[in-house]
């Protein structure tokens, strides 16, 4: 096959002379660069970067947001849809925005990866995090008040507050359904008990309530 084309060139040489291979040569170099800027032209835009929120809720004004996305783009952050910040991504693929300011209650973030020719990648998944400075409310339901005698050694802590929180009593861990009923049996000493309640929302916020409980047998 190789031989033929030598022959076939060979005879286009002979009869139509070695201007007419130049004039080849050059459309095919012409060609193979026409080619090649297409291919540059119709390249896809970026990946969609990949935002990391280091919690859920906050008590704090500010967070820090990491990522990570393709070499070589430019990141756009945004917060409820607007943009907020942008930086270029780092030779390891990874980008992080310090102190960023949040509103009270949800905030959604996202991203955009941005090319230098302007192509832009789809938006990234959209994380939620809340901001939140309030102490969380319960409610003793047993002991109903802060100080109680009973007769007898076992004695059910039981209160209600927020869902999402988590519950100390005396420092142990108290069961939490989805209603945010909570509940732990303790045993009491004899004479006066004190007991501490303290319950955390998922900001880092507290509350806590101090009962006393005498066993008088």
């Amino acid at each position: 096959m190789v031989g033929l084309f030598t022959l076939a060139l060979f005879l286009l040489v002979v009869f139509l002379g070695v201007p007419f291979l130049i004039r080849f040569s050059i459309f095919l170099g012409e060609s193979k660069k026409t080619d090649l800027a297409t291919i540059e032209s119709e390249s896809l835009p970026p990946l969609a970067p990949r935002i990391f929120l280091p919690f859920e809720a906050t008590n704090s004004g500010q967070i820090k947001i990491v990522g990570a996305a393709e070499v070589g783009v430019f990141v756009e952050l945004f917060k409820d849809g607007v943009k907020v910040d942008g930086m270029d991504v780092s030779d390891a693929g990874d980008f992080y925005f310090e102190d960023v300011g949040l509103n009270e209650g949800e905030n959604v973030f996202s991203a955009m990866a941005v090319c230098s020719d302007d192509k832009k990648s789809p938006v990234s998944r959209e994380l939620i995090v809340l901001y939140d400075r309030e102490a969380p409310i319960f409610e003793m339901t047993n002991p109903g008040e802060e100080n109680l005698v009973v007769e007898t050694a076992d004695f059910d802590i039981r209160g209600h507050t927020e869902k999402d929180a988590s519950v100390l009593v005396n420092g142990k861990v108290a069961m939490l359904d989805n209603e945010g009923n909570f509940k732990l049996k303790i045993q009491l000493n004899i004479g006066k008990n004190e007991i501490e309640i303290k319950v955390r929302d998922l900001a880092g916020n507290e509350s806590k309530k101090n009962v006393v409980i005498e066993y008088d047998f």
